[in-house]
C-alpha cells in the first residue's frame, strides 16, 4: 500500500472517530450493523480503505458472501481498527441517523478527493466484492 494513501485515510478515520464521538450514538452491540442479509443493507467502501482494512484485518474465509461480515464474532468487530467509514459511522441509534448521513457524505467526499488528489484509481463497491478480489483493492493504477 502506498504510505500516504495509507496516512490519509488513517487520518479521516481519525475525524470521523472525533465527529460519531461527539454526536454521541448509542449501540447497544446488537450486531445488526454487521449482519447485512438480515437486516437489509449494504456495507460499501472504496478500495482506499478495502486497502487499509485487509492489511491490518484478522484472516478470514473465503468466499465471502454478501449476508454478512466476516470480521463479526459474538456481534463484535474483530477488525475494529482497520474498520472503513461506513462501519465507523453505522449505529443503530434513531436519533442520530440524520447526523450519520452528514459525516458520511463529508468524509466520503474527502476520499474521493484524496483519491484525485494522489493520482489513484477510485472503486467503490460492496464489502464482500472487496474481500474477494483483494486485488481490487489495489491503490496502484
Amino acid at each position: 500500500m502506498v504510505d500516504e494513501s495509507r496516512r490519509r485515510v488513517l487520518e479521516i478515520y481519525r475525524d470521523v472517530d472525533r465527529e460519531v464521538a461527539a454526536a454521541g450514538p448509542v449501540c447497544i452491540a446488537s450486531g445488526r450493523c454487521c449482519r447485512f442479509k438480515e437486516y437489509g443493507h449494504v456495507l460499501y467502501l472504496s478500495n482506499l480503505e478495502a486497502e487499509v482494512l485487509l492489511a491490518d484485518a484478522p484472516p478470514y474465509q473465503g468466499p465471502i458472501t454478501p449476508d454478512f461480515c466476516p470480521f463479526q464474532q459474538d456481534n463484535l468487530c474483530t477488525a475494529r481498527e482497520p474498520r472503513p467509514l461506513a462501519c465507523r459511522v453505522y449505529y443503530c441509534d434513531p436519533t442520530y441517523q440524520e447526523r450519520a448521513a452528514e459525516i458520511t457524505e463529508t468524509h466520503l467526499a474527502r476520499l474521493k478527493s484524496l483519491s484525485r488528489e494522489l493520482g489513484l484509481p477510485w472503486r467503490y463497491a460492496p464489502l464482500h466484492h472487496f474481500l474477494n478480489h483483494p486485488e481490487d483493492a489495489s491503490s496502484t493504477a
